[in-house]
Formats: C-alpha cells, sequence, structure tokens
C-alpha cells in the first residue's frame, strides 16, 4: 500500500507526501465510523453481521445498537490543507482478528487509539502494540451516550501514559471532529520525528 498513489498525490506531482496511519482500539469504539467520516472516497469496509457465534466472545453491552464488525480492516483516504495525503487503514477489535495487525502496521508512521471511557480496558492491548514498537500514538476519547466526564489527566493515569501523548476528544461521527483528530496525530508524528533526529546526532 505504501507505493500506492493517490490522486490527490498524483494531481500535486511527486512533491505530495503520503503517510499511512492507523485507527485502533476496542470492539464498537468508533473505529470504521472515524475512517467513513473523514474519507474523501468511497472507504473500504470489511465488516460482517454479527451472528450468534460471537454470543460470550464479543461484549455488545455498551453497544447495543451494533450489528456488524470488521473482520480485516476499513480504508480511506484524506489530503489535508496542506497537501498531505492520509491513507487511514482502521483495524479489526476483536483478539481472534488481530493476526491482522502486523501487517497492516507495516509503513504506518503513528495511529489512533480510540477510547470508550465505559470500557477503558478494552484499548489497553492497542495501548500496548503501539508503545512496544515504538510507533507514535494518540488517544481519541470518542463521546457515546451514558459516559460519564473524565478528564485527560485521569484518562492519561488510567492508561499509564507518557506526558507527551495527545489525549483528545472527540465525536467520530463529525468529519470535522475525526479530522482535528487526524490533524493532531500528524502533529505528534512529526514532534516525535524531529525528537528522535535530535537526539541521533
Amino acid at each position: 500500500m505504501e507505493s500506492v498513489r493517490s490522486d490527490a498525490a498524483a494531481a500535486q506531482g511527486d512533491s505530495a507526501l503520503t503517510v499511512k496511519i492507523l485507527v485502533a482500539g476496542g470492539f464498537g469504539v468508533g473505529k470504521t465510523t472515524l475512517v467513513s467520516a473523514v474519507s474523501e472516497i468511497r472507504p473500504l469496509r470489511t465488516e460482517e453481521a454479527l451472528t450468534e457465534k460471537s454470543i460470550g466472545i464479543d461484549d455488545t453491552t455498551a453497544v447495543a445498537s451494533k450489528t456488524t464488525t470488521t473482520v480485516a480492516m476499513d480504508f480511506g483516504r484524506i489530503t489535508l490543507p496542506n497537501g498531505l495525503v492520509l491513507f487511514v487503514f482502521g483495524t479489526p477489535g476483536q483478539d481472534r482478528f488481530w493476526f491482522m495487525w502486523d501487517e497492516l502496521a507495516k509503513g504506518a508512521l503513528g495511529a489512533v487509539v480510540l477510547v470508550d471511557t465505559r470500557r477503558l480496558a478494552d484499548c489497553f492491548a492497542s495501548v500496548d502494540y503501539f508503545e512496544r514498537r515504538g510507533v507514535p500514538f494518540i488517544i481519541g476519547v470518542n463521546r457515546f451516550d451514558g459516559a460519564g466526564h473524565h478528564s485527560h489527566e485521569q484518562v492519561r493515569d488510567a492508561l499509564d501514559l507518557s506526558p507527551d501523548i495527545p489525549v483528545i476528544n472527540c465525536d467520530v461521527r463529525d468529519r470535522e471532529d475525526a479530522k482535528r483528530v487526524l490533524i493532531t496525530l500528524v502533529e505528534h508524528i512529526m514532534r516525535t520525528m524531529s525528537g528522535r533526529q535530535t537526539v541521533s546526532y
């Protein structure tokens, strides 16, 4: 996927920069919704209907209206105002599909980890995955009905995050809000890469 050039990139010539990023998090946290909200092309989805086989495996208590689940990935594309083209990949949320993660993560420069504060533990595996691989990531606290208000400091403490990792509130159903999350990630990636270059000298 790294070698694929978008129409927007082609229109701008070789100077256009493309970046691959991931959107991760637990089951039903809003990954597919975010990718769909921001994509300037028709998003690719690999959703399948939840069946009786998922009973006892997929906890739908907090997302009772959810009837489908991503089994491989979501994919969308967005061109930011500065001309940067983002290839946005949504990861599957359930444990049984995690074998896809290593393939999806190849070439990714950063990630958004979406969280639902009612089910904060569901994102622990995502945070651990990116921390262990040294992939820059931010936390997007998605708004859900019935979720209590938690400060960024409370979320940071609960996830045991370092102070430099951004935590941002969002409603991934809103295109501008979802775009703001991606811009925050890109800025974090740039700061992280700049810091690593400084240390290397």
